[in-house]
């Protein structure tokens, strides 16, 4: 079993796990524009030859420090290249990334390929020669904070480049991408149901070719004649020769069996041209039916009586024409679509909402994707002769449930290029923004633990305990109003909304149990896929203001030995650790959480006695510690009187909390201390003791610096809930 790491344009590392996983790959976690899995070397070849979403499939050789260009070529150097190209082969190098001391790509990879050919020269007299188009190994580095990573780019060249492609429209659309877009529309199940598929703006014919391909089990990769590992001195030919007759096996079968279900038009016929001649080499020709016609005439096929599936990727204004000048295209493609295509689903892709806003429909489902450097969004919508905006029999909203979802509409669209810019899956929508509607309503994006399937939207109320002059019957309209405007706003359905009241509690009773569901939602944060829970606790296992200091561990991890205190489900803990910290202790005196911290460390496939789960009083397991640590993660509960723990306050204990955290950090260590006391001050002499003395940040935050030779304390902010992605 070895590693590997698949990439993908951004917004598809979902689907590309899901498709890895289904492809025998293990250990699959997603990254940002890739994903990681591990398998044999058969698995790999399968992932290049069968992947209808991955760019490429990279087999790392090594990982070192690159400091500077000599180091760079010393860790290279230190790698023997006999045992992958011969001397009379070719090589390439693509290059990737930068630091402060190396900043060129062309360079880094200059420098990259002198280290291998001058090892050549100095062990047999003879190199290697470089080929840029289809050499016997393509190398791949990838440089990040002095730290190098070395791959074997078993594709060779990006997979989306299928073989079929003759010529191309004037926006054409990745073969990669087109594949997203139909699993996103559910192109699978619908064909499965006998479903056709138009394309009603067509091009060079991308999306019908993905679709027929996919429809007859035709693996994406059979048409290449080059891959990365066909010239690599460890590839296993027998291996692959017997995947690709499986291949071609299935795809005899599958076109054989193939309906000419695939309906493609446009206005241009040029594009068309071209649309026949890519339909052909794909082998598929006979099954597409293209003709030339304006989205104003646009109809349903003769005989397609089964729900099918409309999806296109109309003009945006970017790249052909203006965006005022598409309005009536999109406009005249709502209205046709919605006359002639009762029962079926439209999906389209564009950059701009207001264009998809032109249809007169309302989506059911958006996705953030990227079509080359273009930022767009997949809509899709549920087509009848009446576009209702809601089900007939649902009542329109009162005049307070309007207002809070006109208010998170506002909240939502504001915050939205941030928050799929950073890919932000779980954020606070609405905080008591309107003051009779008092409650904290947070957003999670996941999946059903035990049912997967495509990522949904869950909602978590927090209705903070009105006041006791206010009648019974007024909160609970309130309560209601919020919940139906939030779920209007969002398109979240009723079954899909946790509500809960916040009050004060006494003790630790706040973390009681509230309900008996055991119903988990897996959701994304940073690569990291988490547990939470939304209806048996008060809060859900994921403390959504802590997802800066998560991401910070996990980036500045590395290496280091994390200590994580009062750990709750030990989320900080996963992201260290996947952050490649040398060792992690999560200590917690709840076997529940300690439970839940263990089942997050499996979903991201750690473990192992680098990784320990401690059930103690964290102060008192202070006490009698003898281990050092790099970094100390400590956020405390406000005040706790467990009957297993002694009697705990943040604003009294905090000082000899932090005294003993330091007495535990290795020199030039670090603690970031957090706690959820709005009225909490820090006794910064008291608290820095040997570190020095303190300042306030422009953030908010208390940092305090730390003396030669000893350890620094941040303080992040307290208080959770605050609004926005973090």
């Amino acid at each position: 079993m070895r590693a590997y790491f698949a990439t993908c344009p951004k917004g598809l590392e979902y689907l590309l796990r899901d498709e890895l996983v289904a492809l025998g790959g293990s250990d699959v976690r997603e990254a940002l524009a890739g994903v990681h899995f591990r398998g044999t070397l058969a698995t790999a070849y399968r992932a290049c030859l069968w992947s209808r979403l991955a760019s490429r499939v990279l087999m790392p050789l090594a990982e070192f420090d690159a400091a500077d260009e000599d180091v760079l070529y010393d860790g290279v150097a230190r790698i023997d290249w006999s045992e992958h190209l011969a001397v009379d082969g070719t090589l390439a190098v693509d290059a990737h990334g930068s630091s402060e001391a190396l900043r060129h790509t062309r360079y880094l990879a200059q420098r990259v390929k002198d280290a291998v050919v001058d090892q050549f020269r100095d062990r047999a007299g003879a190199r290697p020669s470089v080929d840029t188009r289809e050499p016997s190994i393509r190398l791949n580095l990838l440089l990040r904070k002095q730290r190098a990573t070395l791959a074997l780019d078993l594709s060779g060249t990006p997979l989306h480049r299928r073989g079929y492609r003759v010529g191309q429209g004037e926006a054409p659309l990745k073969e990669n991408l087109a594949s997203a877009l139909l699993l996103r529309a559910g192109w699978p199940a619908i064909f499965a149901g006998g479903g056709a598929l138009v394309d009603p703006m067509c091009g060079s014919g991308t999306l019908l070719i993905e679709a027929a391909w996919i429809a007859a089990d035709v693996a994406p990769g059979l048409q290449r004649s080059y891959y990365g590992f066909l010239g690599w001195k460890g590839h296993d030919g027998e291996a692959w020769a017997g995947l690709l007759a499986e291949a071609k096996a299935r795809a005899q079968a599958g076109l054989t069996a193939l309906p000419a279900r695939f309906f493609g038009y446009d206005h241009d016929p040029r594009v068309l041209e071209e649309a026949k001649r890519n339909a052909q080499q794909a082998g598929v020709a006979g099954f597409v039916q293209l003709a030339r016609r304006d989205v104003a005439h646009l109809e349903r096929p003769a005989g397609c009586e089964a729900p099918g599936l409309v999806i296109t990727n109309p003009p945006y204004g970017e790249r052909i024409g203006h965006q005022e000048g598409l309005v009536p295209v999109y406009r005249t493609l709502g209205a046709r679509a919605t006359a002639q295509f009762d029962g079926w689903r439209l999906a389209l892709i564009t950059s701009d909402e207001g264009l998809a806003r032109a249809t007169g429909l309302r989506a059911d489902k958006r996705y953030a994707l990227f079509n080359g450097a273009l930022e767009c969004r997949l809509y899709t919508f549920a087509l009848g002769r009446e576009p209702a905006q809601r089900p007939a029999n649902e009542a329109p909203l009162s005049p307070g449930a309007e207002a809070v979802a006109n208010r998170i509409t506002k909240t939502a669209r504001h915050l939205r290029k941030r928050l799929e810019r950073e890919a932000v899956g779980c954020w606070r929508v609405y905080d008591a923004d309107l003051p009779e509607y008092a409650a904290a309503i947070d957003l999670y994006t996941g999946h059903p633990e035990d049912a997967g399937g495509p990522d949904v939207t869950y909602l978590h109320v927090q209705e903070y305990a009105p006041p006791r002059e206010i009648p019974e019957a007024v909160a609970r309209t309130r309560l209601n109003e919020l919940v139906r405007g939030a779920g209007h706003a969002l398109g979240v359905p009723r079954e899909r909304i946790a509500i809960k009241t916040r009050y004060r509690a006494k003790g630790g009773s706040q973390y009681g149990r509230h309900d008996a569901r055991g119903e988990f939602v897996i959701v994304e944060e940073g690569g990291v896929r988490l547990r939470v829970n939304l209806h048996d606790y008060l809060d859900t296992g994921l403390f959504l203001d802590h997802r800066p200091i998560r991401l910070r561990i996990g980036q500045s991890a590395r290496g280091l030995r994390f200590l994580n205190l009062f750990c709750y489900t030990a989320s900080a803990s996963v992201h260290a650790a996947a952050g490649g910290a040398a060792s992690t202790t999560s200590v917690d005196l709840s076997a529940t959480y300690l439970d839940w911290a263990a089942r997050n460390f499996a979903l991201n496939g750690i473990g192992g006695p680098a990784h320990r789960l401690l059930q103690a009083d964290s102060m008192q397991w202070l006490e009698h510690d003898r281990g050092r640590y790099d970094l100390i993660f400590v956020d405390p509960p406000t005040f706790s009187n467990s009957k297993r723990a002694d009697d705990f306050d943040v604003q009294r204990d905090h000082v000899r909390l932090l005294q003993l955290c330091a007495q535990r950090l290795a020199p030039d260590g670090l603690i970031v201390f957090s706690n959820n006391n709005r009225r909490f001050r820090l006794d910064a002499a008291g608290a820095a003791g040997p570190v020095g003395p303190g300042h306030h940040g422009g953030d908010g935050a208390v940092r305090l610096r730390a003396q030669p030779a000893h350890p620094s304390v941040l303080r992040a902010a307290s208080g959770r809930g605050r609004r926005g992605a973090g």
